[in-house]
């Protein structure tokens, strides 16, 4: 077994890592090569080049690969299931039907963003953008407004609720690579995403949208967007179903703080394992929303075999990012830099912020920014003695930062400017500013939480 106490010349090791990184961004970047492969590549870059034994490189793969999923993998496939099962079943389209009805068609804007806001914690984001965005085009032909009035508050909530709120993907990786248990995720992730998805969503929605007139696309119309109210499950419902892990998680959270019989907070804390919570919401859905509403045991099956399909990608992506993180770690960058960081005057969710931008808008991918920036800061003994609340405003500084600028080299520029019908230079107009609002009110909502941890 190799020698885990290995340090690496600081300057030797600070020259690797920069080289390993810009590897990294080369091979994405010019040579088009799968993200999987080039944060491999990149990673025994570094720890060859820092000088670490190929014993030490070859332990330090294996364990980045197991310690980063051991926390988050299971978590990311039930999240999948039952997001899958909610968008399957219509609950998804009744949250925003019911939404918009209650809302006002005036206040449109707002049933959808919120509609998104609450479906993005679940569900993919192209999965939910498929789902609902006929929706908002529904609302533009009635209203005669700009799609993009409709559209980017969709979006903002979508992509919002993604970024910050567990059992989103990203929001669980940061997390669990940060040691902030989803519980406070929870707690600063909501008031984080609404005001991201009012300010980057609604405001600049209705902003845009007045200067941008976008008409709705030739191929929609009013009847493929709307599904006849009887084969949607009822709102309450639905609301429930959504709800179910998220209130479980946060009462086992508050289970450690709230004085109680012992036996209770057990129970609690408990029901309050993020695995738990979302096996238990899992199989709920499936009954609610699947077998009790006519699916059979095999069409479940199938679709939950379906909504595994993108997990493998997204898993294999975290473990490669984790193995960076480590190969890092194990070489010593945190001792290194961590001291050059502490003396300089940007507070640490501000470098958190930067790092994570500065890989999202060089690389595209916001998974690929949320595992870099979060394994450089976890390296740094600074981040690892503070406290809960500053690691948590710190998580949402980089879920912040991997969300801003997106922009050609982004799968998400595309799918926007596909479905709304819009040119490269409109999208960069909308759905870029979008992003980088969104990017920028979590970072202001992390500098206000780091002012009281």
């Amino acid at each position: 077994m190799s020698d885990p106490t290995f340090m690496a010349d600081p300057t030797r090791l600070v020259i690797a890592a920069i080289v390993g990184i810009a590897l990294l961004l080369a091979l994405i970047i010019k040579f088009k090569l799968h993200p999987v492969l080039s944060m491999m590549v990149s990673a025994l870059a570094i720890g060859i080049g820092a000088g670490m034994p190929l014993d030490l490189v070859a332990d330090t793969v294996t364990k980045g690969v197991g310690t980063t999923l051991q926390n988050i993998a299971l978590l990311i496939g039930l999240g999948s299931m039952f997001g899958q099962i909610l968008e399957e079943s219509g609950g998804a389209k009744k949250i925003a039907q019911t939404f918009i009805d209650t809302f006002g068609q005036g206040h449109s804007s707002w049933a959808l963003g919120i509609t998104g806001l609450v479906i993005g914690t679940t569900v993919f984001f192209e999965a939910g953008v498929v789902v609902l965005i006929p929706l908002a085009f529904s609302v533009a032909s009635q209203t005669k407004k700009s799609t993009l009035y409709y559209g980017i508050a969709l979006l903002a909530g979508l992509a919002a609720g993604y970024a910050f709120v567990p059992p989103s993907a990203g929001s669980v990786l940061v997390a669990g690579t940060l040691g902030v248990d989803l519980g406070t995720m929870i707690l600063v992730g909501i008031p984080t995403a609404f005001i991201a998805m009012a300010i980057a969503g609604v405001i600049w929605g209705r902003n845009v949208g007045s200067r941008i007139f976008t008409d709705v696309p030739e191929h929609f119309t009013s009847a493929e967007g709307a599904s006849d109210e009887k084969e949607l499950p009822s709102f309450g419902m639905v609301l429930a179903i959504v709800l179910t892990p998220l209130c479980l998680i946060l009462l086992g959270t508050l289970s450690s703080y709230i004085p109680m019989p012992a036996e209770l907070a057990s129970i609690l804390a408990f029901l309050g394992k993020p695995f738990v919570a979302l096996t238990l919401a899992t199989l709920v859905a499936m009954y609610l929303l699947g077998a009790r509403r006519g699916y059979s045991g095999a069409e479940l099956k199938a679709l939950l075999d379906r909504s595994l399909k993108p997990v493998g990608m997204i898993l294999l992506v975290i473990a490669c990012g984790g193995v960076i993180r480590w190969m890092l770690q194990d070489c010593g960058l945190g001792q290194v830099i961590g001291p050059m960081l502490e003396a300089s005057p940007l507070p640490l969710v501000v470098v958190a912020f930067l790092i994570a931008v500065m890989v999202r808008a060089s690389v595209g991918s916001s998974i690929v920014a949320m595992t870099m920036a979060s394994g450089i800061m976890a390296a740094m003994p600074a981040v690892a003695g503070a406290s809960v609340l500053m690691r948590a405003a710190i998580c949402l500084a980089i879920c912040g930062g991997a969300t801003a600028l997106s922009h050609v080299n982004d799968a998400g520029f595309w799918m926007c400017s596909s479905f709304l019908e819009i040119d490269e230079k409109t999208t960069l107009k909308s759905w870029t500013v979008m992003e980088t609002l969104i990017g920028l009110s979590g970072l202001a909502c992390a500098l206000v939480i780091s002012f009281f941890a």
